[in-house]
């Protein structure tokens, strides 16, 4: 049997609706199902592939899932000028298959009380059978943080954090389709990490 070696992975680039975010797809799984914000350097302890990226000068921000890296950069820089060197970068990572992301250093999220209502739940389900993958579509990330007195707060990750037309949707698609297909639900409100 011949031995080929690692597979070739490609990258290709995808822009988001938010002009300062790029998608960055891959044709591997870099965490399945999954995805994780990284605001900033300090927050890097769980993903190796996160704190190499933060060592480009002009990477303000990185938020993994599935099978892309979603990028934010400085003000001051232009994708054209970025997108080859990241792009091999990217490349290289992957086929030499170094870690993505060190399952065992993720801190536990909060886990609610097993009294969890039908509303909680309803909520959750709208939001990851109907909301999530649209979000994703686009390089970003939506996560259900509360429901308190018909409020529904939501984590804003990826190409959603600072996006100029992430409030447009959250209030005029996400809440709009929250109060149709939920009654209690009266606003839906945005957190960034």
């Amino acid at each position: 049997m011949i031995k080929t070696g690692n597979p070739i992975i490609s990258i290709y680039t995808e822009m988001t609706p938010n002009p300062e975010t790029m998608k960055f797809v891959a044709n591997k799984l870099l965490y399945p199902n999954k995805s994780i914000d990284f605001p900033d350097a300090a927050s890097t302890g769980p993903s190796p592939l996160a704190a190499e990226l933060f060592t480009f000068p002009f990477i303000r921000g990185v938020f993994i899932a599935s099978n892309f890296v979603t990028l934010t950069k400085t003000n001051d820089t232009d994708w054209a000028d970025v997108i080859p060197t990241i792009r091999q970068f990217l490349k290289e990572y992957l086929e030499d298959n170094r870690a993505v992301i060190n399952e065992d250093e993720i801190k536990a999220a909060p886990v609610m009380s097993g009294d969890e209502s039908d509303v909680v739940t309803r909520i959750k389900d709208l939001l990851e059978n109907a909301v999530k993958p649209a979000v994703e579509m686009d390089g970003g990330a939506i996560q259900f943080k509360n429901y308190e007195d018909g409020v529904v707060t939501v984590i804003l990750q990826g190409s959603c954090s600072g996006c100029p037309s992430s409030m447009i949707t959250l209030k005029s698609g996400i809440e709009g389709i929250m109060k149709r297909m939920i009654p209690e639900v009266k606003e839906v409100v945005a957190e960034t990490e």
